[in-house]
C-alpha cells in the first residue's frame, strides 16, 4: 500500500479542535490568531457515535488523515502555539513523526506533502491552494467556504484541473455516499425524468444541489437565473444569497430555491416518482406504483447506504483517495462544483439587486464575490 505524506495548513475546528475540544460557537470578528483556543484534551476519543460502518468517525481533517493506512501524517503548521503543541502532542503520542511551522509557505516548500488540507479561513485559501500544486501536492481538501470571489475560485479549480489534482472544497453532507447512491438511483430511472430540482438555497457552501446537475439530463451548465427578496448584509458579515430565485441550465433543467423547503436539503421530483433528502430525516423515495386504486406513487424503502448523522473529513478524503485510484473522476464536492454554486448565487444576488431581472452565465466579472461570517 503506497504511502502518502500528508500536511495540514491550520489548526482551527477543522483542522484540528472538533476532535480535542467542545465546539465554541462564538464568533469572533477578529483575526485567526487572536481568536481563544478552547482547552484542549489530546486523549479524547474521536467514536462518539455507536453507529455501524464508518459512521461516527472523526470530524476533523487531522484526526481523519491520521486514520487511513495508507497516509503518513508528517506536519502542521498554525501561528497558535498552543494549536501546535497539541497537534504534536495528540499525533506524536501515537506514533507520528512530525514537524511543525508557523508558516505555510515554508512547510510546503520543506515537506514535499502528497496531501494537504487546507484548513485556514477564507482569506488567503485560493493561494495556497495553488503553492501546494506547485509544490507537488497530489491531493487537496480545503474548509468551506471555497473562496471569496469568482478569480479565487477560477484559481484553485483551474490549478488543480491543469495538474490533475483532485480537490474536495470542504466537509459537508455531499461528500456522504448516500449522495452518490440517490445519483446512482435517479440516473438508473428511479423516478423517471427529472423534471426538477428544488432546495432552501444556492448555498455554494452546501452545493448538494449542484452534485444532481451533473449527469442527469445533459451536461448541467447554468444558463440563467432570476432571484427576488434578498437581504443586505448582516450584522454577522454575510451577505450570503437569502431569497428566491430559479436556475435554468443549458439543457432545460430547472432549480427552485425556495426559502422554507428542507433545510440544506434537496428534493428532486421526477415524471414517475421523488427523492427527497433532508438533514434531519435522511433520504426519502417515492415511486410509481401499481395499486388496487390505480397507479400511486408510494413511499418506498430506502437501499443502504442511509444518511446517518454525525459526518466529517472522512468522506471527502475517502472521495479524494478514490479520484488517487482512478475510481472516481472527481470528489462529490469537488472544486468545480462549488465554484458553480457559487457563481449561481453571486448572480442571483445580481438579479435581485436589479428587480428580478434575468441574469446569464457565466458572470463576466469574475472578481465579484460573497462576504461570510466574520468567523469565517
Amino acid at each position: 500500500m503506497p504511502k502518502y505524506r500528508a500536511g495540514i495548513i491550520g489548526l482551527g475546528w477543522m483542522g484540528l479542535l472538533y476532535d480535542l475540544a467542545e465546539r465554541n460557537m462564538d464568533r469572533f470578528n477578529i483575526d485567526d490568531i487572536d481568536r481563544p483556543t478552547p482547552a484542549l484534551n489530546i486523549h479524547r476519543e474521536f467514536h462518539y457515535y455507536n453507529h455501524p460502518g464508518n459512521e461516527g468517525l472523526p470530524n476533523s481533517y487531522a484526526e481523519a488523515l491520521w486514520d487511513r493506512p495508507e497516509v503518513e501524517l508528517v506536519a502542521g503548521v498554525d501561528r497558535d502555539q498552543k494549536r501546535l503543541d497539541a497537534f504534536g502532542a495528540r499525533y506524536g503520542a501515537r506514533g507520528a513523526h512530525l514537524n511543525t511551522y508557523t508558516d505555510a509557505g515554508e512547510m510546503l516548500r520543506q515537506e514535499h506533502l502528497d496531501i494537504v488540507a487546507v484548513c485556514t479561513n477564507v482569506k488567503g485559501r485560493a493561494e495556497l491552494v495553488r503553492l501546494a500544486v506547485e509544490q507537488g501536492a497530489k491531493g487537496i481538501m480545503t474548509e468551506k467556504p471555497m473562496a471569496h470571489t469568482l478569480a479565487e475560485a477560477d484559481l484553485m479549480v483551474n490549478t488543480c484541473a491543469r495538474a490533475g489534482v483532485p480537490l474536495c472544497c470542504g466537509s459537508i453532507t455531499t461528500t456522504h455516499p448516500s449522495f452518490a447512491k440517490a445519483k446512482e438511483l435517479i440516473k438508473s430511472g428511479a423516478i423517471g425524468n427529472v423534471l426538477s430540482i428544488e432546495t432552501s438555497g444556492p448555498f455554494a457552501q452546501h452545493q448538494n444541489w449542484c452534485y444532481f446537475l451533473d449527469g442527469i439530463v445533459g451536461a448541467g451548465d447554468p444558463a440563467w437565473v432570476i432571484g427576488t427578496g434578498d437581504e443586505p448584509r448582516r450584522e454577522s458579515g454575510s451577505d450570503e444569497f437569502t431569497g428566491q430565485g430559479l436556475l435554468v441550465t443549458r439543457d432545460g433543467q430547472v432549480v427552485h430555491f425556495r426559502p422554507g423547503a428542507m433545510t440544506m436539503g434537496v428534493r428532486l421530483t421526477g415524471s414517475k416518482g421523488e427523492v427527497l433528502y433532508d438533514y434531519n430525516h435522511g433520504w426519502r423515495l417515492w415511486q410509481e406504483t401499481d395499486t388496487l386504486a390505480g397507479k400511486r406513487q408510494v413511499q418506498m424503502p430506502w437501499p443502504d447506504p442511509q444518511f446517518v448523522l454525525p459526518y466529517g473529513a472522512v468522506y471527502g478524503l475517502a472521495d479524494v483517495f478514490d479520484c488517487l485510484a482512478g475510481k472516481l473522476d472527481e470528489p462529490k464536492n469537488s472544486g468545480r462544483r462549488v465554484a458553480r454554486a457559487l457563481e449561481v448565487e453571486i448572480a442571483l444576488k445580481l438579479s435581485a439587486a436589479q428587480g428580478g431581472v434575468r441574469v446569464d452565465l457565466p458572470l463576466p466579472d469574475r472578481s465579484l464575490g460573497l462576504h461570510y461570517e466574520w468567523f469565517r
